[in-house]
């Protein structure tokens, strides 16, 4: 909330509310949180047998700080059910900052191990492999804890474990900023800022599977999708980072740049969220074998497919 008042909230539907829909609530470029979503969604199929599908709820969140000096968070909780099948839950939690500080990251760490418990060094591992950005040979942040299509067996066990991952990096993410929005940020951490926010971009428009599944299974609420997208990037700098992409992701990366505004540091308003969500889904459309080359953990989930209708 900004000054005690709701944030602004959107609400979509997919197929005009017939298979589910959501609601997204979101601050653009104010001066202490900068750019900050929560999205809710959920989808079913009962209506259609011929798709795997029987239902999915998620929420995500992610904010970027106005302040160069206040990390990013990105938090994601998901349920899904196939029909005839068991559930399975994803769950993410991650730092980016964009100056890193050592404080934060163990203390981020701390309190996600906690909440993880014997869980917590594979949800690390995993999340480890799934932001790492190879063409760049970095993580996308500091701390990354991620389960894919985890069920232990217990669904109350499992839901109590999503409630503590949550609760978790909510509280030591809240922790982590009193005193760091004192006094105007200097150029060096503005310029930083602009660099890392360029790689968060690169990040999930060309690595994330989650953010393209969402952007290939429909098209009902691609702004919010492209929710996690920072206020602003450094074009620029994106384009120096084609050389190290393999094929076809060095076209994905093309038909970004192309869509982007002609300036250097580039506005990432919904307008341009549209013409990038278009971009990606073109991209795999006609790549679909590129779907490879995405990010995953130690599992990769049938989203798409299981959305799909049988025999389509």
């Amino acid at each position: 909330a900004r000054g005690g008042e709701p944030l602004p909230e959107c609400e979509w539907l997919r197929d005009g509310g017939r298979h589910g829909g959501g609601r997204r609530f979101g601050i653009g470029d104010s001066a202490l949180q900068g750019r900050a979503s929560v999205n809710v969604s959920q989808v079913h199929y009962e209506d259609e047998p011929a798709r795997r599908l029987a239902s999915a709820t998620a929420i995500s969140t992610i904010v970027h700080p106005a302040h160069p000096q206040a990390p990013s968070v990105h938090l994601h909780i998901s349920w899904t059910e196939t029909k005839g099948d068991d559930g399975y839950w994803r769950l993410m939690a991650d730092l980016n900052p964009s100056m890193p500080n050592e404080a934060d990251t163990a203390h981020f760490n701390a309190a996600l191990n906690g909440a993880f418990g014997a869980l917590a060094e594979a949800a690390s591992a995993q999340g480890d492999r799934y932001f790492f950005i190879p063409a760049l040979g970095r993580h996308r942040g500091v701390a990354h804890f991620y389960l894919e299509q985890f069920n232990s067996g217990s669904f109350a066990a499992d839901l109590a474990l999503a409630k503590r991952v949550g609760e978790a990096a909510i509280d030591a993410y809240v922790q982590m900023l009193p005193g760091r929005e004192v006094g105007p940020p200097s150029d060096a951490e503005r310029a930083a800022q602009l660099a890392y926010h360029t790689l968060y971009f690169f990040q999930v428009l060309t690595l994330d599977r989650g953010t393209t599944a969402g952007l290939l299974v429909h098209d009902q609420n691609d702004v919010g999708i492209l929710g996690s997208l920072p206020a602003r990037i450094d074009k620029t700098l994106l384009a120096s980072w084609r050389p190290g992409m393999p094929e076809p992701q060095d076209r994905l990366l093309d038909h970004l740049l192309e869509v982007l505004p002609d300036c250097r540091i580039c506005t990432i308003d919904e307008a341009v969220k549209a013409k990038l969500a278009a971009a990606v889904r073109a991209h795999y459309r006609n790549h679909p074998e590129a779907l490879d080359l995405q990010a995953s953990g130690n599992s990769t989930p049938p989203t798409i497919e299981n959305h799909r209708r049988a025999g389509a």
